[in-house]
């Protein structure tokens, strides 16, 4: 069993590692993250030019190539400086390049690909429903109805981050209302933002602010056949691959949280005097570096397993759903952590440690709330449902 990143894959990475602090250092993160109702785009233009929108899309299509391990190294390096606003990548990558790229058309692929590996698209992902939450299926109201030459969608979704920005809306509705069970009769649509009857409302929230998250309401909204994602009813069996890689993704973007804040503690701790002396030789704020580089190094080891293996199309459900529950809890937590470390400073919006704490409590409660996430683990083990 070799540990070791294939040279390729280390050069990808301290690429990225170096890009990162000369194009997107953690002050300008702040700078950007302080405004919340500005959409960054400055930055999407920055990974435009990098070509990070083309990683994970075929050259065929005008891509960089890379599997999914490369899509997660990218991931966590972003993640380093940016904390949330890596999704700014992330969005768009799942909801365009990983939705059209697995069960896209041929036509759809070449008209859409190269677009998103172009910077010239901006896709987000409307699956949420108000009264749903983690409870997608049992929930959704939003409906899709036949026409001639397509549907008509109405309905309403919520925490659909830069939907307001976006062109494209990965939406997901319930088109057939006979259906036997919650997961069957359910249709995937590549809707236009520009769409009449497609209404699109902001949301302030706590953390990642400048990326924009919205609520979406649909009045009979048409939406051509052409713009329908793989077999119409069939949505849900087609989304499952995706939706681990998502949580993958989620514990990469974890993972550089992680990343941010072990830098930041143990600098702070060289720097900073107190009693005499640095504050890095405290026996307490040690074991606090400890655990976080320890937290550091088991999420990196799940986030590789989880990559590695469905880059080879293994089976990685419940290890992906393991990943995004330990990923986000430690991120979180070594960014309390953190906090604590740097005292006054931690809590002050001149330093990162806030930041990285107010991204990853998201990451707690999306995509899947960390509860849900035991019990499928629980039921994976052959314990009874428990929901």
């Amino acid at each position: 069993m070799d540990f070791e990143l294939p040279e390729e894959y280390r050069a990808f990475r301290d690429m990225v590692h170096r890009w990162v602090d000369a194009e997107v250092p953690k002050e300008w993160a702040r700078k950007l993250e302080a405004d919340e109702h500005a959409y960054p785009f400055a930055l999407w233009d920055k990974f435009t030019e990098a070509g990070f929108h083309g990683v994970g899309i075929a050259e065929e299509f005008g891509g960089q190539g890379g599997d999914v391990l490369m899509q997660m190294l990218l991931a966590r390096e972003l993640a380093r400086s940016l904390g949330g606003l890596a999704w700014i990548w992330g969005i768009t990558s799942f909801a365009g390049s990983k939705s059209i790229g697995l069960y896209g058309s041929d036509e759809q692929k070449k008209k859409f690909l190269p677009l998103i590996a172009t910077g010239q698209l901006k896709a987000a992902i409307a699956f949420t429903e108000p009264a749903g939450g983690t409870d997608l299926l049992g929930a959704m109201t939003t409906t899709a109805e036949r026409v001639d030459g397509g549907w008509k969608i109405s309905g309403e979704k919520i925490w659909s981050s830069s939907a307001h920005v976006a062109d494209y809306l990965l939406v997901i509705a319930r088109s057939d209302k006979a259906a036997e069970k919650k997961h069957q009769g359910l249709t995937l649509f590549w809707v236009p933002t520009s769409t009449p009857g497609v209404k699109i409302t902001p949301l302030a929230k706590l953390g990642m602010r400048s990326m924009g998250s919205c609520s979406i309401h649909f009045e009979d909204a048409f939406v051509p056949d052409e713009l329908v994602l793989g077999e119409p009813h069939k949505a849900w069996y087609m989304l499952l691959p995706t939706l681990n890689n998502e949580r993958i993704m989620v514990g990469a973007f974890c993972l550089g949280v992680i990343d941010g804040v072990l830098e930041d503690a143990v600098d702070y701790m060289k720097q900073r005097k107190a009693f005499g002396g640095i504050i890095g030789r405290f026996q307490s704020l040690q074991h606090y570096v400890a655990d976080i580089a320890t937290m550091q190094k088991t999420t990196e080891l799940m986030m590789m397993y989880c990559a590695d293996k469905q880059s080879q199309g293994e089976p990685v459900g419940v290890e992906a759903n393991m990943l995004k529950l330990m990923a986000s809890e430690n991120a979180n937590q070594a960014a309390d952590l953190g906090i604590q470390i740097l005292g006054g400073m931690g809590y002050s919006a001149e330093t990162d440690m806030q930041r990285y704490w107010r991204d990853s409590r998201l990451w707690r409660i999306g995509p899947i709330t960390n509860e849900m996430v035991r019990n499928g683990i629980a039921e994976s083990l052959g314990l009874p449902r428990s929901y």
